[in-house]
């Protein structure tokens, strides 16, 4: 990260949770959950709270029971006990694709674009849960079918440039670089209009200059769009960068959890995780 990004970063946190300001409304909620695999506990009570308008990282080693948390707020995995809740609602009971339509958009940490397919196209791909037309007239193509594709292809536009894609929007995902599919990506996930997006290590093998480029649009989601952002990250600079908050996990339970500064030098964090030269 640029220390000119940094510095930016920094304002806007204190810009959103500076002192005085009431605090942000809670989005996403996990409560004491717990999830076993046979006799493996990979979460123990984990608790957390994923505010409006934040940045949310949750850290911790290979293992810790990131990704596992992240599933769980998906849908993917269920816990044997505790709540999840969204917008003050108990979604226990939602699929993920339910979730999806209900606002919890994610990104994943391998490519799930269709590498066929061009930039536009896979973006568009991501508005399929919030049409309304059938199937019929979709064969059809009559007036409101027109109508409502006009639109996604016009929404879909207004993502290609924020991510600057506008060179490549006409290009196969499968010719494109690796930084530039991650951001088609993205893409799709924004074209599900979420009320909270989850990113599960969205840099890993990307070049410094990409990591750049995802940091400012990620920074960008939050600022510009108001979408606050659960981000499971291993690149400890852009994590103290970007983020508002941070949760650290250590063997499937949270060790800590606070703002940047309080995280690099809090003891049991620097012990399991960050090290003596954090």
């Amino acid at each position: 990260m640029s220390e000119a990004m940094s510095q930016a970063a920094a304002s806007d946190r204190a810009l959103s949770t500076g002192a005085g300001s009431a605090p942000s409304a809670i989005v996403l909620q996990a409560e004491a959950i717990s999830l076993r695999f046979g006799a493996v506990e990979a979460l123990k009570s984990v608790s957390l709270e994923v505010r409006q308008g934040e940045i949310h990282a949750v850290i911790g080693p290979n293992g810790a029971g990131k990704s596992s948390l992240l599933n769980c707020f998906s849908g993917f995995y269920r816990p044997q006990s505790g709540s999840i809740r969204f917008k003050n609602q108990d979604i226990a009971a939602l699929s993920p694709h339910r979730r999806a339509a209900i606002g919890i958009s994610r990104t994943f940490q391998g490519l799930q674009t269709y590498p066929s397919l061009t930039a536009r196209e896979n973006i568009l791909t991501g508005f399929h849960m919030r049409m309304t037309t059938s199937a019929f007239a979709a064969l059809m193509w009559w007036g409101p079918t027109r109508r409502e594709e006009e639109v996604f292809a016009a929404r879909a536009e207004k993502i290609i440039e924020f991510l600057e894609l506008e060179e490549q929007r006409h290009t196969p995902v499968g010719d494109m670089s690796y930084g530039m599919r991650k951001r088609v990506d993205l893409g799709r996930a924004m074209a599900l209009d979420p009320a909270i997006l989850i990113m599960d290590e969205p840099m890993a093998g990307m070049s410094n200059e990409e990591k750049e480029d995802l940091a400012r649009f990620i920074l960008d989601i939050r600022e510009g769009m108001g979408i606050p952002v659960v981000l499971v990250e291993h690149d400890m600079e852009v994590v103290m960068s970007i983020s508002d908050r941070i949760t650290v996990i250590d063997f499937g339970q949270v060790i800590a959890c606070g703002t940047p500064e309080e995280i690099r030098v809090h003891p049991a964090v620097i012990d399991a995780y960050l090290g003596d030269a954090a």
